[in-house]
């Protein structure tokens, strides 16, 4: 098979009238470019260029061959620019799978933002609470709250200061009363999430001093993280929620945080992906912008405890 540098050597050869002159111009040697000039002539079978101490020109045979090498040469540029070109585009499919209320109240309107400014990228969203199996659904990435239980995917933070808070609507607290201490959330109706089977009615909080949890109760469960936020936006209830996934409805005045001197569990954010392959460049400018919003979100919040730990 010929060889790309052999190629341009020759081309180089012809043209400048001398193969030492090629040879420098390519930063050889000129035993290096008397034997690539020889392995080309061996491997076409015919002699490509006469030469003498004194001179160097062109055979009938070489004549012949220098248009093809010029084309060969030009059609390699022409499909490294090409590559080059696509590498630096943000083109092709991107599959991710994301929490349900993060997924359709934050991330749909940046996925928006976000395909205006690479309009040659594809979007395949999927929406669920349920842990994405990347190694068998149609997913590169996925966002999930909290550590991942796959010691074997590949984890990188979004946001990895993010912690629940205790939320309400003025209308449920003007209705039912502001509770200001834990003790106080069994006298409430509290919003559940569930998934699975598993119901999270077990509510953890840092006061300072020590851990506090308590077990809690209420009339209405969903296994969609969303459906809890709206029946909060309600009215019905109090909720547990990611601060990420209420802080638009908290920093508009339609919910409120409760007892924010309370440190909540943690719910970092996190992108997740079965191999570091998968972090093509359209993922890795989706992270960077994602990180960026939601610490953007977060700064919103400064009094919020638990932020700067």
């Amino acid at each position: 098979m010929l060889r790309f540098d052999d190629l341009q050597l020759f081309v180089r050869a012809a043209d400048l009238g001398s193969l030492s002159a090629a040879a420098r111009g390519m930063d050889m040697s000129a035993a290096v470019a008397s034997a690539a000039l020889k392995r080309i002539e061996q491997q076409l079978g015919a002699r490509l260029l006469a030469r003498s101490t004194r001179s160097l020109r062109l055979t009938a045979e070489g004549e012949g061959f220098l248009e093809y090498a010029r084309a060969a040469l030009s059609h390699l540029d022409e499909g490294r620019r090409l590559l080059a070109s696509g590498q630096d585009q943000v083109s092709g499919v991107l599959q991710l799978s994301a929490p349900s209320d993060f997924g359709r109240n934050l991330l749909l309107p940046w996925l928006d933002e976000f395909q205006r400014e690479h309009p040659k990228l594809t979007v395949r969203l999927l929406l669920g609470d349920r842990i994405a199996d990347l190694f068998r659904q149609p997913v590169d990435i996925a966002l999930r709250y909290g550590e991942p239980e796959d010691s074997s995917l590949v984890a990188l933070p979004i946001a990895p200061h993010n912690r629940r808070v205790l939320c309400a609507a003025p209308e449920y607290l003007a209705r039912r009363g502001e509770p200001r201490q834990l003790e106080q959330l069994a006298q409430h109706n509290c919003l559940l999430f569930m998934l699975g089977s598993r119901v999270h009615d077990h509510w953890s909080f840092h006061d300072g001093k020590r851990e506090v949890g308590l077990t809690v109760g209420g009339d209405r469960f969903s296994d969609d993280a969303d459906v809890v936020r709206l029946w909060a936006l309600a009215g019905a209830g109090i909720a547990y929620k990611s601060w990420l996934d209420v802080a638009n409805d908290v920093l508009a005045g339609r919910l409120k945080v409760l007892m924010p001197e309370l440190l909540c569990e943690r719910a970092p954010l996190n992108l997740l992906c079965a191999h570091r392959a998968q972090l093509s460049k359209p993922v890795n400018l989706l992270r960077e912008m994602l990180a960026s919003r939601c610490a953007h979100l977060s700064s919103h919040f400064p009094g919020l405890s638990g932020f700067d730990h």
